[in-house]
């Protein structure tokens, strides 16, 4: 069974890898891949080049086993979508091997956003995490599709390879890329919000300063 998290990692953070690391340990992901979109469809520009991301991912996740940077999407031309990531995941892997989707409630919520999202889980499950003691909402489209995909537990990830929808309560570190954005650009220190790796890159490339200072 493999994990699957995406973003564009404007930075990689302990926001990202934390709940990463623990997914990885309680659900024996044969590998979790961390997937940088070097142009997302939903959002605004990035601040850092897809090079800088790719990067900053690489030098966040180096030496901890079971993490693997895949970045297949650079090799796509084009806006990146999530619909051709798995169908290109699942040519390669073959149709039996089971794919995981990570994403929060948020971005679940955004779903009906996304390109072709309702075949999203004919490549993949999804695994949505919840943070404990908050209300799952959903209505309209996005609850209609859910009917008959909601799994019982994490054990069913592993009884067939694509399908189903699990939501899991995760504790969520309350860390977020555009709050160290913010901090960077005020000229305080992001240091203990990411690794230092990927502290030093930063520091070393002079990201995410105000735009009137030179890089």
């Amino acid at each position: 069974m493999i994990g699957l998290l995406g973003g564009t990692f404007d930075p990689i953070h302990f926001g990202h890898l934390r709940p990463a690391l623990e997914l990885l340990e309680e659900l024996s992901f044969a590998e979790l891949r961390f997937l940088p979109a070097p142009r997302p469809a939903l959002r605004n520009p990035p601040l850092a080049t897809a090079d800088e991301r790719r990067e900053m991912v690489a030098r966040a996740i180096a030496g901890q086993p079971g993490f693997v940077l895949d970045d297949r999407e650079y090799r796509r031309p084009g806006t990146s979508y999530m619909i051709d990531t798995l169908r290109d995941l699942r040519a390669e892997l073959g149709g039996e091997v089971p794919l995981v989707l990570i994403m929060g409630m948020d971005a679940f919520r955004g779903l009906p956003g996304w390109r072709a999202w309702q075949q999203l889980t004919d490549h993949a499950h999804l695994l949505v995490t919840e943070r404990p003691g908050v209300p799952r909402t959903l209505e309209g489209e996005l609850a209609s599709w859910l009917e008959g995909r909601v799994l019982e537990s994490a054990q069913a990830l592993q009884e067939r390879p694509a399908g189903g929808v699990l939501f899991r309560r995760q504790r969520l570190l309350e860390i977020s890329a555009t709050d160290i954005r913010a901090c960077i650009a005020e000229g305080r220190s992001a240091r203990y919000l990411l690794p230092e790796t990927v502290w030093d890159y930063i520091q070393e490339r002079r990201l995410y300063r105000t735009t009137n200072e030179s890089r």
